[in-house]
């Protein structure tokens, strides 16, 4: 491995943190780290390059972040930059991985549509991003009736009461990506998508890509008056509570990609969720909570604004940072997750493939 390499993280809930370096034999060379960060002594910049000055190529943004600590002066105090960032940074200019604004992203913002159309959507969309055919796309989600939605790998009969969504009018859909089940009701619920490039993702651990991908949702929260912050692993959490969840999928057929969705509470009818899920006293137990009520905050009380006033305000953040085209799904995407809903997330092969 040899060569320049130059590399770029957000530290979430931080500042930038840029890297330049070459590898030679194997060993990091000529490592510079730099950013609007802010680092007391001075000399500090200093220790950190030499730090990170002859480290085997291969090593994991623990093991930088160890040998930064390692080597910083006593007293030193860093403002928006972690050791373990400049870690990050340094695995991301290996990889060659790419930023937000390398890319024409998209905005595909539609009508209401079924569960399972939205199920298929994300695949099928995120598989046309990693072919290459679509540019990496937010989708806002608008729900054509109310459901739960079950992560791939929770059983059916676990987490839904059937007699209860009955009950309600409430559809079953399972998704592709994993996680936990998601109470949805139309004008209650705010849920996006993110199909992106794998490359975006390049040098991040898992935990580290929820971060990556939520934090632009936490500076729109912040914009409106939220402290939001990112809780691992998959949770948008404030003072008064979980407003979010969050879950991936990675695709790695054409040049890969990954699915990235989040939803969250904009108001909720706390007595029918729990009807219609069977959450147990163990999860709850170890959120600290007796009451499955407690644990999720709605955006409307925290705001006191409309639901599409926050999904605007939401839109004009991602805009201002990166850029925002508007988009549709074509026809041809259409017409396959249409046959995607019908053949699989609208079967109750698929809904009860975990019992």
């Amino acid at each position: 491995m040899h060569g320049a390499y130059h590399g770029e993280y957000k530290v979430p809930g931080g500042k930038l943190v840029v890297v330049d370096l070459d590898a030679e034999d194997g060993f990091l060379r000529n490592v510079r780290v730099a950013g609007d960060f802010f680092l007391e002594p001075d000399e500090a910049i200093l220790a950190i390059d030499r730090a990170l000055e002859g480290a085997p190529v291969d090593t994991d943004a623990s093991g930088l972040a160890a040998r930064i600590d390692a080597a910083l002066p006593p007293g030193t105090q860093m403002f928006g930059l972690t050791a373990e960032g400049v870690g990050v940074a340094v695995r991301r200019a290996l990889a060659h991985a790419t930023d937000w604004t390398d890319y024409d992203w998209q905005l595909i913002h539609e009508p209401p549509q079924s569960p399972a159309l939205h199920m298929a959507l994300d695949e099928v969309i995120t598989a046309e991003v990693a072919a290459g055919h679509r540019p990496p796309t937010l989708r806002v989600w608008e729900w054509g009736a109310p459901a739960v939605v079950i992560g791939s790998f929770q059983s059916l009969r676990n987490e839904v009461d059937p007699e209860a969504a009955e009950r309600h009018g409430i559809q079953v859909v399972r998704r592709i990506s994993g996680g936990g089940a998601m109470f949805i009701e139309p004008g209650n619920t705010i849920t996006y998508s993110l199909s992106v490039p794998d490359a975006l993702v390049q040098g991040l651990s898992f935990t580290d890509s929820y971060a990556y991908l939520d934090d632009w949702v936490l500076g729109a929260l912040g914009d409106m008056g939220i402290r939001a912050w990112y809780q691992p692993l998959n949770d948008i959490a404030t003072d008064a509570g979980k407003i979010a969840g969050a879950a991936q999928k990675r695709m790695v057929a054409g040049h890969g990609a990954v699915l990235h969705h989040v939803t969250m509470a904009y108001d909720i009818d706390a007595d029918k969720m729990t009807e219609v899920l069977r959450i147990g006293r163990e999860k709850l137990s170890d959120k600290g909570t007796k009451s499955a009520k407690k644990r999720v905050d709605p955006l409307r009380r925290q705001t006191g604004l409309p639901r599409e006033t926050v999904i605007d305000r939401m839109i004009a953040s991602f805009r201002g940072r990166y850029g925002l085209s508007e988009g549709h799904v074509t026809e041809d995407a259409l017409t396959r997750a249409k046959e995607l809903a019908e053949t699989k997330f609208g079967t109750a092969e698929w809904t009860a493939r975990v019992p």
